[in-house]
This record gives structure tokens, sequence and C-alpha cells, in this order.
């Protein structure tokens, strides 16, 4: 059932539900109500939000109203707006919907606990089988493998190359299937790839596990990420990527730590501990996904299932509060159905949208200056005398470093709604340290100044999860938005192709080359994220002359019968 507003004489805004019974409820079909603007009720009162609970003041009421002013209160603009008819969500869609506070916050707090969660585990499980590679360093594996240092850049070239061209096609799959069936599916199918990791018996058989690891892992964190946004706001959701990332950073940790156990099972029944690695953490995440299958809801009305219980996870009232509140804030986020497929002309719509090109950009190349020197780090401490586990165990520090950066500047990004400078904040990191490198000879320093150097640099905040962040806001549809998180990490991939080449065998092993390539990336970026800045600054004085030269009722008409979509509509102002 949806509620539609009418005003004076005009004809009622008629809003139909699904015709599948399983997506509305018993007797709700083909109904509406309307409601004149004389029977609305009131909203709450248009406050400028505290985002984060250490923002609230003393003076927080809880039991305040806490839905805010859309499109949708206005009868002129919520006939622009409506909801498809089709939209997985029409039975509880109501502008009239009205919550408090404390009703939102404690919904949002149920959210993390039953949506967010889960995803982190899945993000950690995907992070443990694409980065035990660099445990498996420690413990002699180019050596059993009879294998150079070239092959094994090549081997994170093929591994990123095969993730990167999966990526858009993986996201066109979960868009067509959901993403509570694709992704799930994806984690069991790679399991068994990093579990045969087991048998790896030279570089051919490498360089084919690598290459079917990327096919069949890319895509999983656009695919992840667009699933997330069905249950939060923009702001919400780049927090909740911050903390995302943070499990990947968890995971390697606790990869640190079990790479530690599992390498000295050498020897058992006369196998390497690599392979031990391998073969353990692959069942893993195999256990992780069977799991998936039934820990994904389709979407925000649709937790019920025989392992999540007949009655779901939410309350009736908690559904219409999740799809009110995500939808007033967003009216773009009910343009497709969740199981509804990208045909190939909205693809090359999305594709060719120039808007989103300079956040690929910056994709690219962001962790260039760091991921060299990353991806090198435990050979690195090989190098320095430091024995297999210590190797292990000493990359561990670095990695809290990042959390606590990464988290800090996310919040940062919300607190002050400035994007890029903020993103930006990671390169001026980095570039003292990068200068440090290239002004010393690191031969003749001591071994525990190199590992100080190396820790602060690799503890940089990083920027990946305000960038998703922008990239989704700045997408403004949901065929945009699953296009453009997957372009957007395909561009990231080829940065990590880029830098898998950087420190080469000739270099070896000071990497004197190497070093001045990232200084000069680094320098880049910086003014690069100045120039991103300028743009959309640009970008949105153009559309605000356009818009503000109309009058109020060319406005209307715009919004009526205007053929721009997403963020190519005058009433859109991008982010930055």
């Amino acid at each position: 059932m949806a509620t539609v507003l009418t005003k004076g004489g005009s004809p009622p805004i008629t809003i139909s539900p699904p015709s599948d019974g399983n997506d509305s409820p018993t007797g709700s079909k083909g109904s509406n109500i309307n409601v004149s603007l004389s029977s609305i009720p009131p909203l709450g009162v248009a406050i400028e939000e505290r985002r984060f609970w250490f923002q609230r003041a003393k003076s927080y009421d809880p039991t305040a109203i806490a839905t805010q002013v859309s499109v949708f209160d206005d009868p002129d603009t919520a006939e622009k707006y409506q909801p498809r008819p089709d939209w997985e969500n029409i039975h509880r869609f109501d502008p009239l919907e009205r919550w408090t506070w404390g009703e939102e916050h404690r919904l949002i707090r149920k959210i993390d606990w039953r949506i967010m969660v889960w995803a982190c585990i899945m993000f950690m499980a995907l992070e443990l089988d694409r980065a035990n590679i660099s445990q498996a360093l420690t413990d002699n594996f180019l050596g059993d493998l009879h294998m150079t240092t070239n092959d094994y850049n090549l081997g994170n070239s093929v591994f990123k190359l095969a993730f990167l061209c999966a990526e858009l096609p993986s996201q066109l799959v979960s868009k067509w299937m959901g993403p509570d069936r694709w992704i799930p599916s994806q984690m069991v199918l790679w399991s068994i790839v990093a579990t045969a990791q087991f048998w790896l018996s030279g570089r051919t058989s490498f360089l084919a596990c690598r290459a079917l690891l990327g096919i069949l892992q890319g895509g999983f964190i656009p695919d992840v990420i667009l699933y997330l946004s069905y249950f939060y706001k923009h702001h919400e959701l780049s927090l909740r990527l911050g903390f995302f990332w943070t499990a990947m950073s968890i995971a390697d940790i606790a990869s640190a730590l079990l790479a530690y156990g599992l390498l000295h099972m050498r020897g058992v029944q006369g196998h390497a501990g690599w392979r031990w690695l391998f073969l353990i953490e692959g069942l893993m995440t195999l256990v992780i996904g069977i799991f998936a299958f039934v820990l994904m809801p389709a979407g925000p009305c649709h937790t019920a299932s025989w392992f999540r219980g007949k009655n779901g996870w939410f309350t009736e009232k908690e559904e219409k509060i999740m799809v009110n509140r995500v939808i007033r804030e967003d009216p773009s986020k009910s343009d497709m159905h969740n199981r509804e497929p990208i045909t190939p002309r909205l693809l090359w719509q999305s594709l060719k949208d120039f808007d989103l090109w300079p956040i690929y950009i910056l994709g690219l190349v962001f962790q260039i200056p760091m991921t060299p020197i990353a991806q090198y780090l435990t050979l690195t401490l090989k190098g320095l005398h430091f024995d297999t586990f210590q190797a292990n165990l000493l990359t561990i520090p670095y990695t809290v470093v990042h959390m606590i950066t990464m988290l800090g500047i996310t919040y940062l990004g919300e607190i002050f709604n400035e994007l890029t400078f903020i993103a930006a904040s990671g390169q001026i990191w980095a570039l003292p340290f990068l200068i440090y490198l290239n002004s010393v000879d690191t031969a003749g320093v001591n071994r525990w100044v190199i590992y100080a150097v190396t820790t602060l640099l690799l503890g940089y905040p990083n920027a990946h999860p305000i960038q998703v962040g922008w990239n989704s806001r700045n997408s403004n549809t949901v065929r945009s938005r699953t296009v453009s998180a997957a372009c957007y990490n395909m561009f990231v991939q080829a940065g990590g192709i880029v830098s898998s080449n950087i420190y080469r065998k000739d270099d070896a092993p000071l990497y004197k080359r190497g070093n001045k390539q990232l200084l000069a990336i680094c320098c880049m970026n910086i003014a690069l994220y100045i120039l991103v800045k300028a743009y959309y600054m640009f970008r949105n004085k153009q559309k605000a002359r356009k818009w503000e030269a109309m009058t109020a009722e060319e406005r209307l008409e715009y919004l009526a019968n205007t053929t721009d979509k997403g963020n190519k509509r005058l009433d859109f102002r991008f982010q930055h």
C-alpha cells in the first residue's frame, strides 16, 4: 500500500505495489491512500543532524521527530519523484511516516549488527585469501616453487588484471541475480580455488590460481557496497565503509597471527607451512560463504526466511523507517528493482559519465606511493635479518596505525563535510617518509630505524572509504551507482598493477629507482586532488547558474519533463 499526497482538486498519484504477494502485505495489492495537505502530520524540526554519538549535545531529545523535509512533502515535487510501482520496497513507502531520533538510532544499531557486521566478516575472508601470499613469501614460497621476485610481481599483476576485468561483469550479474545470491556464490567458488593452492607445483600453477582468484573475487567489493546502500544514508555509508576497510586491516592482523601458527606446520605430512596456510584459510572462507547464503537478506523488507525467522529481523515499523529515511534523503534509490539487470544502453550511459572520471583517476593513483612498500614488506624484513615469524608479527603495528588513521579521516570528512582535502591527507602523510627513503643510504641505516619509517609510512590515512562513498554520492542513480562502483574499483586494481611493477629485480635490494618514482607520484597526487576539487566546484557553479535563473514555475516544468538523469540534473550538486 502506498500513500500519496494530493492538493486541491488535482487527481491522485497512483502507486500500485508489485503483483508478487511475497513483496507486499496480504490485502495491500493495488491499494492507495490519498491524503490532503491539511491532514499531513508535522515533520521534525529542521536542524543540522548530529551524525555521530560524540557530536550529540546535552539537549539531544530522543523523543523528537526525526523525519526531515524532503521532496515528498510537496505535492508538486512529490509527483516527480514517486518510486516506481515495481520497486521492491513500495509497500513500505509512505510520505506520512514519522519516527523519532531514538527510534532511528536504535534501528541503525540493529542494522549495524545484522547487516554490517556480517559484511565485514565476509570482507575479512576475502582479504585472508588474497593477501596470505605475503605470509607465504616468508616460508621460502618462491624457493619451493623455483620462482623469482619477478615471477611474484607477474603473479600480482595477473591477479589484479583478472580482478579488474571481472569487476564490471560481476556487478552486472549481481544486479541481475541480486547481491544476496551472487556474493555467497562468489565466496564458495573462490574458496575452492584458494584451498587448491595447497597443491601448487610451480610458476604455471601459481599464475593460473592467481588468475582464477582474481576472476572470482573481482566485483565482490562493489557488490557489497551496492548492497549496503539499500540500508544506509550517504553519510552513514561512508562511515561504515571506514569500518569495512578496517575489517580488512583486522584480517591482515589475524592473517599474521594465523601465519605465525600455520607456518610452524612446515614438515607436517612432509608439506611446507605455506601449503597448510592456503588450505586452512581457504576452508575457513568456504564455511563463511555457505553461511552467507542464509545471513544475507535480499533487502530491508525481505529478511524473513527459514533461517532468519518467519517474521524476519525487523518489525513493520522498522521496515517503514528504513525505507522512508533512505528514500527521503535520496529518491534515486527507487529508480531500479534490486534484481533488475543493467541493459547495454544503461551501461553505456554510465560508462560515459565524465563527471565521475575525476574520482576514477584518483582511484588509479592514490595508493601507488605506498603499495610496493607494503607488498615487499615481509621480504624487506627478511632482508633486514628478521626471521620468518618475526617478519610476520612485525607487520601488525603498521596495520593498527593504518586502522586508526583511516577511521579518523573518514570521521573527519563527514564532520567537516570536506571530502577532497581530507582524502588528500594520506598523500601529505606519506610525503616526508618517501623523501627520507630517497635521501639516505638505507643500507647503512639501523634496521629498526628503517622499520620505524616504513611502519609510519604504511600507517597512512587511507582515503579509500571516503572515495568509495564519494563516488556513490556523485552517481545519484542506482544504475549509475552500480556501474560506477565497479569502474572505480577497476581503476584501483589498475593502480595495483602499476604498483606491482615499480620494484623490479634489477633495482633490488634498495629499490632506489622505484622509491624515486613513488615520491614523484605522491607529489603528483597532491596536485591532482586540488584539480578534482576545482573541477567539482566549477560544475556546481555551472548548474547553480542555470537553476537559479529559472522561475518557480520553470523549475516545476523542468522536474516534470526533463530527460536529464542522475548527476546531470540541474537540481543535483556534486559533493567534494
